[in-house]
């Protein structure tokens, strides 16, 4: 379709009418929005918002005193998108859009594709120029294209930026993007993880929603800086070499005045029928996934964050309450799809176009799903009607591990097959084991506090905890403070509890949960078959009487394969005897008895020749004196 010959580069034209209207405008961001531009001699901003049933609509702010009447913008058609050039404002100048509704009432709103917004409880957008943004991290992103998932380590680190630690000097508490990408880079090398995932950054106006009810779906949240600082921070841990994956919210954004909630007067961007566009549970709105045009809106956000900002990967919040219709809701108060069903046909096509062209344009980026039911093909190819992820959140392995945890060793005979059911469907999607911060908040407790006994009993059972869910199948996330044993639930309001490192409990659990994803990313049998059954092999699974667990995790050629033997009762086993496959040499190399991981500190070998005798239904097998919740990795 012919642009009219009028237009400039920077103003919406038929084009970009056209393709916003079809769903397929992926830099939508750069037309709408806030603009700084130059129109001939002058200087100003370009400004531009979709409210297609507003009466007239102005933008206001501190370049002209907050007067409606002053600049009026020009709808342009067929979707009703408003447009205007304002002279001589400046960067980081306030404004938002007074919309005037079909009733006549005047609504004032934040922009939807603003890049920056005030800091709260402030409201307003700020003008920003994404143009001067310089990027240093061209080998990282070079790298990334060829990086595969399928074949690497992937370990998460979760992080909430704003109580990871608290700023002394900062009313608020907040360090600031760069000062927190010099910290938590250091902190994340040492440790060993090999990327980060970050909460709540695009811009929310309340603390306590964690940046789970976005306002400003387009702005790295003011908390802690600017776009540019943000950027900066992308920069500096690329440059470590630390992947990025950011919290992304498509289920449902709140009913805050400025947000987009009833946008111009009516629902643009949700569901006008309540039974769809309204979550009882959330008191929030849902995206009306039938309008190509809110399906823009969130590719192009998607495509935002990984292409513009060179983010790596995708979580996707509450996939869930997106696919299904009467997610959360009563019988009466959803609308069946045309068939009948409680399936949203017109999500789950949003959910195949927005992977298809976020991975197919940025090979080596992941999407990722925290999707909680058994819904079929989450990970598998939309060609054969998949939804496209990368990657799936193992909820169900995580509620089996941590019900099976919190039982009394005594106990613990009676769910012995919580711990290995997983591996029954281990390869129906391709997972990431997660004990995220849901697992640690509303009364649920820390990890460390979710384990029986007291004292060494608590810590041992946890680190016999992290050795199994290490070993499993399946990528890991672990969320901030649970590798030193939190004692208290997290919240954001406060600073992890440091200074529990100054004991020697929580210093030994940091020690082992270290040295496991140092091992981790050295050993290629953790992950280099993981999305196959070759990849994986028990030597005992049955062993309930005792609750011992021992496996097999296979490298590719048969090299540097490893043995896990997990112990989760404080009964010491001298005589244990394990079954192998082989008659080869097994050497040890993580023994949780170690003194610097809390052990007895006794001395033991190093290597272990399996002999002719039959155990686990193996006919070689060697002997191994297994501690008290004792775990012990041998490579063969």
């Amino acid at each position: 379709m012919a642009e009219k010959n009028h237009v400039k580069a920077y103003e919406i034209g038929d084009l970009d009418h056209y393709l916003f209207g079809q769903g397929n405008h992926y830099e939508i961001y750069k037309k709408l929005g806030a603009h700084p531009v130059r129109d001939g001699r002058e200087k100003g901003v370009y400004f531009a918002v979709w409210a297609p049933n507003a009466k007239s609509v102005s933008v206001i702010g501190e370049f002209n005193e907050w007067d409606r009447t002053a600049n009026v913008m020009e709808r342009t058609e067929p979707l009703g998108i408003y447009t205007c050039f304002v002279p001589d404002v400046e960067e980081y100048t306030m404004y938002k859009y007074c919309i005037e509704t079909y009733t006549g009432e005047y609504v004032n709103k934040a922009d939807p594709f603003a890049s920056h917004a005030e800091l709260r409880p402030g409201t307003a957008s700020k003008v920003f120029d994404l143009t001067k943004i310089k990027w240093t991290d061209k080998a990282w992103m070079e790298q990334r294209r060829k990086w595969k998932h399928t074949e690497k380590p992937m370990s998460v680190y979760e992080v909430h930026i704003g109580s990871w630690r608290k700023h002394p000097e900062d009313e608020d508490g907040f360090y600031n993007y760069r000062e927190f990408a010099v910290e938590i880079a250091k902190y994340i090398k040492n440790m060993g993880y090999t990327h980060i995932e970050l909460m709540g950054i695009a811009e929310h106006p309340f603390d306590g929603s964690w940046g789970y009810q976005v306002t400003g779906y387009f702005a790295p949240t003011a908390r802690y800086g600017t776009p540019e600082d943000f950027a900066w921070m992308i920069n500096y841990l690329h440059k470590n070499k630390i992947g990025v994956i950011l919290d992304w919210v498509p289920a449902h954004f709140p009913r805050d005045a400025h947000g987009l909630a009833n946008f111009d007067g009516t629902p643009v961007f949700e569901y006008a029928d309540p039974r769809k566009g309204e979550h009882p549970d959330w008191g929030t709105k849902v995206f009306d996934f039938g309008k190509n045009e809110v399906q823009n809106f969130l590719i192009s956000n998607a495509l935002y964050w990984i292409e513009y900002f060179h983010i790596d990967g995708l979580r996707v919040d509450a996939v869930a309450s997106i696919l299904y219709l009467d997610y959360g809701r009563k019988d009466g108060e959803w609308v069946a799809n045309e068939y009948g069903g409680n399936k949203n046909l017109e999500a789950i096509g949003f959910f195949k176009h927005l992977n298809s062209v976020v991975l197919g344009r940025n090979p080596g980026a992941v999407m990722i799903a925290e999707e909680s039911t058994a819904w079929p093909q989450v990970t598998d190819k939309v060609e054969n009607d998949g939804l496209g992820f990368s990657l799936k959140w193992n909820m169900g392995w995580m509620h089996d591990f941590t019900e099976y945890m919190k039982l009394d060793p005594i106990f613990r005979k009676g769910a012995h097959y919580n711990m290995t059911f997983a591996m029954s469907y281990a390869y129906s999607e391709r997972y990431i084991l997660v004990l995220s911060h849901d697992e640690v908040v509303h009364l649920k407790c820390s990890m460390l506090n979710k384990m029986p006994g007291l004292g060494f009993d608590k810590f041992a059972n946890l680190k016999a905890a992290y050795a199994f869910m290490m070993g499993h199948s399946g990528k890991k996330l672990l969320f901030m403070g649970q590798e030193f044993a939190q004692l208290r639930e997290w919240s954001e309001a406060r600073e992890l509890d440091w200074y529990l490192l100054e004991e020697e409990p929580h210093q030994q659990i940091q020690n082992w949960v270290r040295d496991l994803l140092h091992l981790y990313k050295r050993r290629k049998a953790f992950y280099e078959l993981d999305n196959s059954w070759e990849g994986f092999e028990w030597i005992n699974a049955d062993d309930k009487d005792r609750s011992i667990y021992s496996f097999i995790r296979h490298a590719n050629g048969g090299r540097q394969n490893l043995l896990f033997v997990c112990n989760f009762t404080p009964i010491a086993r001298d005589d244990y005897r394990v079954g192998v496959p082989r008659r080869k040499q097994y050497r040890l190399i993580l023994n949780s008895d170690d003194a610097k991981y809390g052990g007895s500190g006794a001395e033991r070998p190093t290597v272990y020749k399996a002999e002719k005798s039959e155990c686990d239904g193996r006919p070689f097998s060697f002997a191994y004196s297994l501690p008290a919740y004792g775990v012990a990795i041998f490579e063969y």
